[in-house]
């Protein structure tokens, strides 16, 4: 695991500063402590930080093919570099080392830019090929690895992390406006595009190319497989005995390593299967991580350590209080990049700081949820429309928007009651995706919402980039959904992965997401994915003889955190505070009414805004932390507070939030606006 960056001069005769590049290289200096390196070659320059995995003593970069006419900068693992070394020595090619970095120099070296459809893993490189002079470029096909890069006068600038990008002489931070819209409702943006203006991501699945004449190309090499290859004539049985196969298959190879790992075990199923797997392959006492905090409801400690004992695994636990969350703040959304899309980024952080005490490398459960239906928001779904579709051959357009509306405004109902009805096919249009799913699930704040929060000139359409990649999906109505959210919620699940352990100095690896098992995960029949409201049948089958059932047949939790009973009273007029403070307020993008109205209604317990204060919240320390860069606010050590929060933390009692809608449930990554679990309007 590295971080890379790399400076492409489109005028030829201007050198590259090897300053310009050794500061881009210190701000990721986090991602590979263990070792540096840079290479020049006049106008292009490429660097690296390394955290040392495979073949640590030989394994520096970058590195160059036998007569250094090749040379790379490599951040990843490719999980199959062994199989393909015999094949590339016996066509001449001479190894130095032991690493999988040198197999991707003699793949391109054969292949040119296909030399990618080859690799079976997680990567971001660069590679500059001096004899064609052009740069490559490419990301892995699931985006578990990121690559960002920049325009900057007559300059290419490439980067692991956007910080880096913004540490090259003249760089500034600014916002690109079009994506608040988006970012309101979903926390990210999608495709190509960052919050930064002029920054973008190189996408999952696609490489890019600087050719001799400096013309910049990017394409995309992978797709995930359309909905009309599912293996329909496969029983149950035999596709849950392939999907253990290739699983079992997979976790074998994320061992690959020269260093001590672990597991971050959750409870869950997902990260409980990886630790069982693990456990049976290697034995003896493997370390397994965990975090949890002092309120039960949020904590996952307790089925943790259950999971644990049952595997005998060598755990370790850490507790998170409210302080130490609000003091890593600034500091997590620096290692983000951008804000923190939900909280458990930095539960994430500190269970990743616990094992770097113990391991380098460790593994997760992450991708099975959007890969096999795991989330509840996927049953619920499917069953609103079969539901929706009755209702609508039933009542006339008319009838439907009277009804919808009288749920909206219905003072007899509860407000946990009209919140769960609100989720159902009664008040959803289930002939539009931006409705019946998006808002459903996802949206913090809809696009009706964001109208009356929006200063002037700043509306737009959330629902654009979504909208796009729902529109390219195929197949079922289930397999459309996991793709357009492989495609968009999966790739910020993956950033967070890769930021919080990489803030934590720490490689995570993600067996589920191998693009082979993705791909068969893809081909299954939806109708062998769920049954009524249980998802991931798949999985479940594939585990029964691993883990308790218990541990299997458990409820999905997400990823909870405490963050509303955490906006107690004290702590959240601190956050009010600062959200209307002069300078949040001259950045144009709200209007202040609006937020004191918020905070107002969550306050009177009227409406849980919880989900919505952590949006603002987030945006206005991302504007402190970059387009500021207010040294109050900029690369904090954890356990330094946020000046504003500090008092509060020490003379506030913690006060749970009860009456509040639904505060019963804890925020978590699976769903912001999801209906309660109590309501069964809609389900059968």
């Amino acid at each position: 695991m590295c971080g890379i960056c790399a400076i492409y001069n489109f005028d030829r005769d201007e050198a590259v500063r090897a300053e310009a590049l050794e500061a881009m290289n210190r701000e990721i200096v986090h991602r590979g402590p263990d070792d540096a390196g840079t290479y020049f070659d006049g106008h292009v320059g490429i660097a690296m930080r390394r955290l040392s995995i495979v073949d640590v003593k030989a394994g520096h970069q970058p590195l160059s093919n036998e007569d250094g006419t090749v040379w790379i900068v490599f951040n990843g693992e490719i999980y199959n570099h062994a199989e393909l070394r015999p094949g590339l020595e016996a066509r001449g090619h001479r190894y130095r080392t032991h690493s999988d970095t040198e197999t991707i120099i003699h793949l391109y070296e054969e292949y040119g830019e296909e030399c990618v459809h080859r690799l079976r893993g997680m990567f971001g490189f660069a590679i500059w090929d001096s004899r064609r002079r052009r740069l490559f470029c490419a990301r892995d096909r699931m985006g578990i690895k990121p690559l960002y890069y920049a325009r900057h006068n007559r300059s290419l600038l490439i980067a692991s992390e956007i910080k880096a990008l913004l540490a090259f002489p003249g760089m500034r931070a600014k916002l690109e406006p079009n994506t608040i819209p988006e970012y309101l409702a979903f926390g990210h943006v999608t495709g190509s595009r960052t919050l930064f203006a002029g920054v973008e991501q190189l996408k999952p699945g696609h490489w890019l190319m600087v050719e001799e004449h400096g013309a910049v190309r990017t394409a995309p090499y992978w797709d995930l497989p359309s909905g009309e290859s599912q293996e329909e004539d496969r029983p149950f049985a035999e596709h849950v005995r392939h999907y253990r196969d290739l699983l079992e298959q997979a976790v074998e190879s994320h061992l690959m390593s020269d260093v001590p790992l672990g597991v971050l075990l959750s409870g869950g199923l997902d990260s409980s299967v990886v630790a069982a797997m693990l456990q049976k392959r290697r034995g003896g006492s493997l370390k397994t991580f965990s975090v949890g905090y002092p309120e039960a409801a949020s904590s996952e400690l307790p089925m943790a350590g259950k999971v644990a004992r049952f595997l005998g695994t060598d755990h370790h636990e850490v507790k998170i209080s409210a302080e130490d969350f609000f003091g890593a703040l600034p500091h997590l959304i620096w290692h983000e990049d951008q804000p923190l899309v939900w909280p458990s980024s930095v539960s994430l952080y500190f269970v990743c700081q616990l094992a770097r005490e113990s391991v380098k490398v460790v593994l997760t459960g992450e991708g099975s949820d959007e890969t096999l239906a795991g989330y509840d928001r996927y049953s619920w779904t499917l069953w609103n429309r079969r539901f929706d579709t009755v209702y609508r051959s039933l009542v006339p357009g008319a009838g439907r928007a009277w009804v919808a509306q009288h749920l909206a405004q219905a003072s007899w109902l509860g407000a946990r009651s009209r919140r769960g009805l609100g989720h159902t096919f009664l008040a959803r249009d289930g002939q539009a995706i931006e409705s019946f799913y998006l808002d459903n699930f996802y949206a913090a704040f809809s696009s009706r919402e964001q109208a009356g929060l929006l200063a002037q000139g700043m509306a737009g359409d959330p629902y654009q980039g979504a909208r796009e990649y729902w529109n390219g999906t195929s197949g079922d109505f289930l397999t459309r959904l996991l793709s357009l959210d492989l495609k968009t919620y999966l790739v910020e699940l993956l950033r967070k992965q890769d930021r919080m352990s990489m803030a934590a100095s720490i490689e995570s690896r993600v067996p589920f997401l191998d693009h082979v098992v993705v791909e068969n995960a893809l081909r299954i029949p939806a109708r062998f994915k769920t049954r009524g409201l249980d998802g991931k049948r798949i999985l479940k089958e594939a585990a029964r003889d691993l883990l308790p059932k218990e541990v299997i047949w458990q409820r999905k939790r997400g990823f909870p955190t405490p963050w509303r009973t955490w906006l107690s009273p004290g702590r959240i007029e601190a956050i009010e505070s600062l959200l209307l403070e002069p300078r949040s307020q001259l950045r144009g993008l709200f209007r202040p009414e609006a937020v004191r109205r918020l905070f107002l209604q969550h306050r009177s317990r009227v409406v849980d805004n919880s989900n919505r204060i952590w949006r603002l919240l987030n945006l206005e320390l991302w504007h402190r932390v970059f387009v500021d860069a207010d040294p109050a606010y900029c690369r904090p050590g954890v356990g330094e507070p946020l000046p504003e929060f500090a008092h509060v933390e020490r003379n506030t009692r913690i006060g749970r939030a009860g009456r509040l809608d639904a505060s019963a449930q804890p925020m978590s990554e699976e769903k912001c606006e999801g209906p309660s679990p109590s309501v069964s309007a809609g389900a059968p």
